[in-house]
């Protein structure tokens, strides 16, 4: 049998995942799926609806908005921002025609300090991973939801909160309905669940999300705290919710099934983390251990952590960093030959860039597209480039992307290599 291919693994994950689909969960609580990348849950009160999250754009708000009024009738007077990423809280401008009270949490730690000063390629970054500038065919997905609507011109309507709470823990009754709003620092640190005592229904923003999260963003981000998203994870676990409804992909119903699906991804993280801080312990390498460290089968065949969006060895890469930072520990590394040293020297130890060229020819045709990328950058590196090297880089970048699971690697490879073909970079 054919072993599939990493798009056609993301391509089944993404039929499965996030089809578009308006589920009343229980009485008076309706989920939202596919509208826009991420989900939206609305709450029929006494006279009014409380919205939670937007979907990432004007035109989807406003769907959305639609989407409310023939379930409902009513209008939406309260909004809840379970994190400030830009797909949960685009659609807003959609619902001001009510005058809504927008509520969030501030962020646990602040950013560091001059990170603004990173805006260009962070933005530059940010675009390549979530393959803004592809095709549908070349997208597939956003790894965790439909493409955003920025990706086809549509338009952004943030709209700031009017209550920022500081607190950890927040009792709320609004238009009838108890609220319990809950600090849980993870993917974000302004990551805030809501539950519905009531209705035993908990809304987990993206604290939850069915495959390997993205513990470490390649656009690039400050140390997403494993141990403390572990923590959330612990305390979404406690609660004796019948409904989990997360900020991406499908819901989870029934306690047993929550407790099960939050217990192997509780259980999953803290394989990683633990096994990656034993290995820097031992002295091992970042490359190392990277390459080492796999999920354990129990955790590997399960559907919900597949690498669709994070990858498990960028999880550890992350870790790494964070806790001993850039340095391995081979003193060969504290002043290291410059690139443009280090590549000139191999290539002609290599026997010159022709001999090197001639690798990269081998490579393609061997299907080693991984080696043929880092022969490319050798030349690239001492100046050595040609068309003809920039071409077969960019063949060997859509070859890895179709090997790659995540959707994020993929538009990344994806990215440079059109960048690369329309003579930019």
């Amino acid at each position: 049998m054919n072993k599939k291919s990493g798009q056609e693994k993301l391509r089944e994950f993404t039929e499965r995942s996030y089809q578009e689909r308006i589920t009343q969960v229980t009485d008076k609580v309706w989920h939202v799926l596919g509208v826009g990348h991420s989900n939206a849950v609305f709450i029929e009160a006494e006279s009014s609806v409380i919205l939670i999250d937007t979907l990432d754009s004007l035109e989807r708000g406003k769907r959305l908005l639609d989407i409310i009024k023939r379930e409902t009738k009513k209008e939406v007077r309260t909004i809840l921002y379970t994190h400030g990423h830009p797909d949960h809280r685009g659609g807003a401008g959609a619902f001001m025609g009510s005058a809504p009270e927008i509520i969030a949490f501030a962020p646990k730690t602040p950013p560091l300090a001059r990170t603004q000063m990173l805006r260009d390629i962070q933005n530059l970054r940010g675009a390549r991973q979530f393959g803004y500038a592809l095709t549908d065919e070349e997208n597939i997905s956003q790894g965790i939801g439909i493409r955003e609507g920025v990706a086809y011109g549509e338009k952004p309507a943030f709209v700031p909160p009017d209550t920022v709470y500081q607190e950890d823990r927040v009792e709320r009754t609004i238009d009838g309905v108890r609220l319990e709003l809950v600090r849980l620092p993870g993917e974000t640190e302004d990551q805030m669940a809501v539950w519905l005592p009531e209705k035993a229904v908990l809304c987990c923003g993206d604290n939850y999300y069915g495959c390997w999260p993205n513990l470490y963003a390649i656009r690039g981000s400050q140390y997403r705290d494993i141990t403390a998203w572990l923590q959330s994870l612990e305390t979404l676990k406690a609660y004796p919710a019948r409904y989990l409804l997360p900020g991406h992909t499908a819901p989870l119903t029934g306690q047993e099934q929550i407790r099960e699906v939050l217990g192997n991804f509780i259980g999953a993280i803290d394989y990683v983390l633990t096994q990656t801080l034993a290995g820097m312990n031992e002295g091992k390498s970042e490359d190392r251990l990277a390459a080492e460290i796999k999920l354990p089968k129990e955790y590997a065949q399960l559907p919900y952590l597949g690498e669709f969006y994070g990858c498990v060895d960028w999880t550890v890469r992350a870790i790494f960093t964070a806790y001993l930072g850039w340095f391995d520990g081979n003193p060969t590394n504290l002043h290291p030959l410059s690139e443009k040293e280090r590549a000139g020297k191999t290539i002609s130890l290599m026997g010159g860039p022709q001999a090197v060229e001639k690798a990269i020819e081998e490579a393609m045709r061997d299907g080693e597209y991984q080696w043929c990328l880092e022969l490319c950058d050798l030349l690239t590196a001492d100046g050595k480039e040609t068309d003809g090297v920039r071409g077969r880089k960019a063949e060997a970048l859509r070859k890895r992307a179709e090997e790659e699971t995540s959707a994020n690697g993929r538009h990344y490879y994806l990215a440079i290599a059109r960048e690369l073909e329309n003579g930019e970079g």
